[in-house]
């Protein structure tokens, strides 16, 4: 029965309520004799009816109330008053275990020291002859001096009839947090031993079987073993084994996985024999015995004499002086190197290449790795994982992310999203814009607030406060070297000098435009670094850059910007980006390097047809970096991307037989065919800006340059009498616009400009009218308009779209939405544009950048995909502790 404010047990007044449970209720109360704060656990009325019972509760009480240890809490009296039976407590102001660990795992240290406060406890204990039997995180208190455990013992006491082995707490208050549906309550069973499961006689041991669950459970989150049942939770502990604690958290010290296996042993002559041995270990890797790898150290001990003569303590003075000198002299054993690999969260994918999103990012002090990854839902989200505690967390308000790096305290992420440069709390909270960036390419942060970004894909370098405020550029474009990008900054120690990548989007990807400079926020003239095209990041003395798909390690001076000694290669075959001149790795402050093999979804494609259910029917020509494939108006050929730089093929349907179409070493892509199959029109960087070219399709003749310009565009569509291409077009002020090509007057003019991006344009068969995509309403969707104009336009799609194309008939307009669905809509054009409702067909597996690498057939009934070759795989994230010892392994 619950008691109220006053109420008097014997000495014990009644403050307030603490909680409440099939085992009966606590409440804070003061001892009025003594003036303190203490717990009074009042007992049901059916573990006091028995006068056995209750003596039997007394006499053990007693026992245990003589444990006087601090990481136990001390029972202080128990009694019996008009019929309530009560105990009485020292009162514990923090949270249980159970609490705390809903908030996910513990650091490693933390992990340590209660586990070595814990051990301590159960050591006093099982010496004077007393097991908990019933250990588990919800009789751990967290207090500001410690671990505190309660219900010491008293399971025991709680017995049923006698001769029964069931241990039911009787200070037990948490009681609905596991529940089956059937109501059975599995809290004591997940901590239970094997023996005592069978009926067994429970002793020390089996409290150290329970120790080795806790603790598993504190370093990683996840309970030691788990079921849907009682009967599977039985089962899973009588048999199964856990996954080492390192495979979940791959930071954690490597001989914490034997201590935790021994514990867990299920014959308990397997086990660690005494509280006392777990708790030896636990210190031993507490001091660092685990990372050495060497056997703990033996401390030597001072005996001091207070009358030895001087002569004697001259000669013991020299000699610790030799001794010292000797010792200083011995080289002390590295930290050994460890390799462990981290899996996608649940449900999720790594997307570091197929959705553009970048790199992961390790933070300053290697405790944490934030990437992106596509949950279950298709959203794209910045992740967060602990590294030392396990767990992982998405990052609300994040969706469409890239390219995160870190604030150097560790406590922000910044990141680009929705055409802004962002920042968000790493530990999660709003999210930020400071300025506009486009389409970003990595920044960098230093400790005095300055962000030093790339806003957008074909731009220099920026810095902006990391506040937010206005961009000012910090770097500018050396011509004579033809460059077009600036990216990936990675500021120095000294917050002032920073690296970053200078590239030309005109250059082959072995070529020595492709470069790493240093440069200043000062200003001044950048210094070449190196000639490679990759990301740099400085780590443990060195630079660390990919050359083809080899990360790279060279000594760096930091203050003056020069390498020594010679490249070594640290690890092989590392995932490169090429799309965007990167590669996939990291490296933090403290020895620690993560990157991701080479392999994986998303590499290889090959064009594919499927049906507008979405099934597969059959696959064209052979496996590669294949994309933005189009048919030619007889359906007798495809016209398509392949490589890095991109060379354009055509497949010729009938023969069975492809050819290459241009052999230019700069980048050609983005083509389309003329009305009649006899040319085709496409864009090219030879000069280093976006030129228009075209060629006979049958292979002969030259190559003929249309218009060029400093700005990028892409051929997206021929009009059907040919007299016009529709062009994406980056201009530096108005992003992406659409603009159209005069065949007849070789000139350009602009066809929609806005402040927003345009682009993805396409002709509609009766030439009348253009659909395009477009964000100006915060998203993109497709909207129609007409050709050459004026008039209003169409929003065709509903729920976000892009890469629209028509059906051959002019009946259909297909477009992708969010989702990645294909979407058809039944349109009528002539005169007037009258769009229907949008119907899904079947989702896309396709490149996943803003291009279409997909066409349909002329009567809409089949797709063409330059499809991912195989299923969808997230290779893991390779972390390796302490990764130098490479460097003189390769010398």
């Amino acid at each position: 029965m619950a008691l109220s404010q006053g109420t008097r047990l014997g000495p014990y007044e009644i403050l307030a309520p603490v909680g409440a449970g099939g085992m009966g209720e606590v409440y804070r109360a003061k001892d009025t004799r003594l003036d303190r704060t203490v717990a009074v656990k009042v007992l049901p009325a059916h573990l006091s009816s028995s006068e056995e019972v209750r003596q039997r509760f007394e006499r053990e009480a007693k026992t245990i109330s003589s444990l006087a240890h601090p990481n136990i809490c001390s029972l202080y009296d128990v009694g019996n008053q008009d019929g309530i039976e009560f105990l009485v407590m020292e009162f514990l102001e923090g949270e249980t275990l159970t609490e705390r660990l809903a908030r996910g795992p513990l650091p490693a240290e933390q992990v340590l020291r209660y586990g070595i406060e814990i051990a301590a406890a159960l050591d006093k204990a099982h010496k004077q002859g007393i097991v908990h039997r019933d250990l588990k995180p919800g009789n751990i208190m967290i207090t500001k001096s410690g671990v505190k455990l309660v219900d010491f013992g008293l399971a025991k006491l709680a017995a049923a009839p006698a001769g029964s082995n069931t241990s039911v707490s009787i200070l037990q208050t948490e009681i609905g947090s596991n529940l089956t549906q059937e109501g059975s309550i599995l809290g004591t069973f997940q901590y239970m031993a094997p023996e005592q499961l069978e009926g067994k006689e429970a002793d020390a041991r089996s409290d150290i079987f329970a120790f080795g669950a806790v603790l598993h459970e504190m370093a990683t989150g996840q309970k030691a073993f788990a079921g849907k049942s009682q009967a599977s939770l039985i089962a899973s502990i009588l048999a199964a084994e856990p996954p080492p604690i390192s495979t979940v958290v791959p930071m954690a010290p490597p001989a914490l996985n034997r201590v935790d296996k021994t514990c867990l042993a299920k014959d308990p002559d397997d086990r660690w024999q005494t509280a006392h041995d777990v708790m030896l270990q636990l210190k031993w890797i507490a001091e660092g015995g685990s990372v050495a790898g060497a056997p703990a150290p033996v401390v030597a001990r001072r005996r001091s004499r207070e009358r030895l003569a001087w002569a004697v303590a001259a000669f013991l003075a020299v000699a610790t002086l030799a001794l010292a000198a000797l010792q200083l002299a011995r080289p002390r054993p590295d930290p050994r190197m460890v390799r462990s690999s981290l899996l996608p969260p649940e449900k999720t994918t790594y997307h570091f290449i197929s959705d553009s999103a970048g790199p992961p990012a390790l933070s300053p002090d290697g405790t944490l790795i934030v990437f992106v990854a596509k949950d279950a839902a298709g959203k794209n989200l910045l992740w967060v994982r602990p590294l030392d505690t396990g767990g992982v967390r998405a990052l609300p308000g994040t969706e469409d992310a890239s390219h995160p790096f870190w604030s150097p305290d560790g406590r922000h992420i910044g990141f680009f999203a929705g055409a802004k440069l962002k920042k968000t709390e790493a530990a999660g909270g709003p999210v930020l814009s400071l300025c506009d960036a486009g389409d970003g390419r990595g920044g960098t942060w230093n400790r005095d607030g300055i962000i030093v970004f790339e806003p957008h894909f074909r731009e220099p370098l920026f810095r902006v406060p990391a506040t937010g405020g206005k961009p000012v550029p910090v770097t500018k474009f050396d011509e004579s070297r033809r460059e077009t990008t600036h990216r990936f900054p990675f500021f120095l120690p000294d917050g002032k000098h920073f690296l970053y990548e200078a590239a030309s989007h005109s250059a082959g990807t072995d070529s020595e435009l492709h470069s790493i400079y240093f440069a200043s926020l000062d200003g001044g003239t950048p210094k070449l670094v190196v000639n490679v095209r990759s990301k740099p990041v400085y780590a443990s003395e060195n630079l660390l850059f990919v050359r083809q798909k080899t990360l790279m390690a060279q000594r760096f001076d930091p203050k003056s910007g020069t390498l020594s000694g010679e490249p070594i290669p640290v690890v092989e075959n590392v995932q490169e980006d090429p799309g965007f001149f990167t590669a996939v790795f990291t490296a933090s402050d403290n020895g620690l390097l993560a990157y991701q093999e080479a392999g994986g979804s998303g590499n290889l494609q090959q064009l594919t047809w499927f049906d507008r259910a979405g099934k597969k029917l059959e696959t064209v020509g052979p496996e590669g970096n294949l994309w933005y494939p189009r048919i030619s108006h007889d359906g007798k050929r495809i016209l398509y991307s392949v490589g890095d730089p991109a060379d354009l093929w055509i497949e010729d349907l009938g023969r069975h037989v492809r050819s290459r179409l241009t052999f230019d070493p700069a980048d050609d892509s983005y083509a389309e065919w003329s009305p009649d199959d006899s040319r085709v029109y496409f864009s090219s960087l030879r000069s280093g800006g976006g030129d228009i070219y075209t060629k006979l399709s049958s292979g002969t003749g030259a190559d003929e340059r249309l218009a060029t310009s400093p700005s990028l565009k892409g051929v997206s569509s021929v009009s059907p009498d040919g007299r016009w291409l529709l062009c994406s077009v980056l201009n530096s002020k108005t992003k992406w616009d659409l603009e159209v090509y005069s065949v007849a007057d070789r000139k350009m003019s602009d066809f929609v400009k806005t402040d927003f991006d345009e682009n993805q344009g396409a002709f509609s068969p009766d030439g009348r009218w253009v659909a395009y995509s477009s964000n100006e309403s915060g998203r993109y969707d497709v909207y129609v308009q007409p050709f050459p104009g004026p008039g209003g336009k169409f929003q065709v799609s509903t729920s976000g779209g892009a890469m629209p194309v028509w059906r051959r008939d002019g009946k259909e307009l297909f477009y992708v939405a969010a989702d990645l669905r294909v979407m058809a809509v039944p349109v009528s054009t002539g005169a007037t544009f009258e769009p229907g409702t949008p119907a899904p067909l079947f989702a896309l597996r396709q490149r996943n950048d803003p291009d279409r690498h997909f066409d349909v057939s002329a009567d809409g009934q089949r797709f063409l995909v330059a499809a991912p070759v195989g299923e969808e795989v997230s290779l893991p994230i390779t972390l390796i502790q302490n990764w130098t010892h490479l460097l003189r392994e390769r010398k």
